[in-house]
């Protein structure tokens, strides 16, 4: 097997394997919480957070206490059980110390528990046998390419309030069509890198 470098990892995790925009992983609070620039941003501050903490948790995990036990196939249970138990200390910490970005995430920030991204991350990590340093990559650059699409998408979505858009489009309808005009704008980086 080829070892590809972390930064390639990193930097592919962001623009050609985007999380949302190839994978289309995480979709669920994507459309939900897209409406506006700062909720967009404080989410994709907080997923990505999520993405690195639970990547190298779960690479450890994984690495000293499943494989050596012979116990990988409870990767999927305790992928989860890690994911929600950090979720559920980040929820405190910005509840305690950033209550307006608490209160504007609502019901979103206990949904990153089963943002299937970040589920998704461990366990491509996984199967595609990555190194602590090319999981780590992968990691920061997925939650940073999660981010990035969501701002964008919050970006248009509040210059599209002032234009006129079919009454059947709006709302969910026009998110989806440009998450996929996005998704392709996204595909013409995948010529620079590509990550299996």
């Amino acid at each position: 097997m080829i070892e590809i470098n972390p930064f390639v990892i990193f930097f592919a995790a962001i623009f050609t394997n985007n999380m949302i925009l190839s994978n289309f992983l995480g979709m669920c609070s994507f459309i939900a919480v897209s409406k506006e620039i700062p909720t967009s941003l404080g989410l994709g501050q907080a997923v990505t957070f999520v993405l690195t903490f639970t990547t190298i948790l779960n690479y450890l995990i994984f690495h000293h206490i499943l494989v050596p036990l012979g116990l990988e196939y409870l990767r999927f249970i305790v992928f989860i059980v890690s994911i929600a138990a950090f979720v559920q200390l980040l929820e405190m910490i910005v509840e305690r110390y950033f209550p307006n970005l608490y209160y504007a995430l609502g019901i979103f920030l206990p949904l990153i528990t089963v943002n299937c991204a970040i589920l998704g991350v461990s366990l491509f990590m996984v199967i595609r046998e990555y190194t602590f340093l090319q999981s780590l990559g992968f990691g920061i650059g997925s939650g940073i390419g999660w981010t990035l699409a969501i701002v964008a998408m919050a970006g248009i979505r509040q210059r599209l309030r002032e234009d006129s858009i079919p009454k059947g489009l709006q709302g969910p309808g026009i998110t989806l069509i440009i998450t996929g005009l996005m998704a392709l704008a996204f595909i013409g980086f995948s010529g620079i890198v590509q990550i299996q």
